[in-house]
């Protein structure tokens, strides 16, 4: 298995996901050869993000015209290529905590238990109307450290 730079120990690494998003792999995701198209990765880490984040409670009182969080960089990393109606689970897990931010890693499982591909981004946490990174709320710190 390739070596990516966010992961130091992939055993240790792996067993320390435990939320996942079922995923299908749509046909509208697949290029001309049937397998899954390289944007579509984010898709799939976009979708497992929110679920996440849905499940910690994040947005349950999140005030959108007073709050906002983004991504500010995201990366893909494959390992296998991946075909229609395929079902993946894509982990989530939050690997830092910063004072703005915090860093997400992903990985995306095959039926098969093989990794098809895994991913990191950083979101950050910023004020709308002035468009900059502002300290995370002491409650939304502790909800992500969970």
């Amino acid at each position: 298995m390739k070596s990516v730079n966010y992961i130091e120990d992939m055993d240790k690494w792996r067993s320390e996901f435990s939320f996942y998003t079922p995923i299908k792999v749509r046909f509208s995701e697949t290029d001309l050869y049937g397998h899954v198209n390289n944007v579509s990765a984010f898709i799939y880490f976009e979708e497992a993000r929110i679920d996440f984040l849905n499940s910690l409670g994040i947005f349950n009182n999140f005030k959108a015209e007073e709050e906002a969080i983004i991504v500010a960089d995201l990366q893909c990393d494959y390992f296998q290529q991946m075909y229609f109606d395929e079902r993946l689970k894509m982990y989530v897990k939050v690997a830092t905590i910063g004072n703005t931010s915090f860093d997400v890693h992903y990985m995306g499982v095959k039926e098969n238990e093989e990794i098809a591909l895994t991913g990191r981004g950083r979101i950050v946490y910023i004020n709308p109307q002035k468009g900059r990174p502002t300290p995370m709320p002491d409650e939304m710190k502790q909800l992500i450290a969970k």
